[in-house]
């Protein structure tokens, strides 16, 4: 199966959206530990993530904040668990990895959880960014914590600056 991409320009950089037809199945960011780029044998075609894009363009402008987009991101069943519930943590909020953890049935997995979190493939759409540690604080995040606190800021309805990623 050919796997299309694009580059969409946002306020946190050119993010890298790939895919097949049917799903969106990564989301990279330009630069931190999740920085990523498309492969060689994939096939530059924007219009197959219109329906992200414009997801994407509503969330940013503060319009959207749930996404309804079709999903296959690769991992294992309890990363998979882990993305699911991710995705039930509301718009604005923040969890713990300890909360996470609670919340799908393991309490003493925290670590497990944040590894988890911390190889989520689809960031921003399946929202990895909503947790935090146990201390409030912001710990680790594959797009750097710069943009952490723009995503987390935009979602409390505060106008981040516009990151620069020249």
């Amino acid at each position: 199966m050919t796997t299309y991409y694009h580059y969409y320009d946002s306020p946190i950089g050119k993010l890298l959206l790939a895919g097949d037809e049917n799903a969106l199945t990564l989301l990279g960011f330009p630069g931190g530990s999740m920085a990523r780029r498309h492969e060689a044998d994939w096939v530059e075609k924007k219009s197959v993530f219109r329906p992200v894009i414009k997801q994407l363009d509503e969330y940013f402008a503060g319009k959207r904040t749930e996404f309804d987009l079709p999903l296959s991101p690769e991992g294992t069943e309890f990363q998979q668990t882990v993305w699911q519930a991710l995705t039930e943590i509301p718009y604005g909020e923040t969890w713990s990895y300890g909360q996470l953890a609670k919340h799908i049935g393991k309490p003493k997995a925290s670590r497990a959880v944040g590894a988890a979190n911390g190889i989520n493939p689809i960031p921003v759409i399946i929202p990895c960014h909503r947790v935090i540690g146990s201390n409030g604080k912001l710990t680790g995040f594959g797009g750097g914590l710069e943009t952490k606190s723009y995503l987390l800021n935009l979602e409390a309805g505060a106008r981040a600056p516009e990151l620069n990623f020249a």
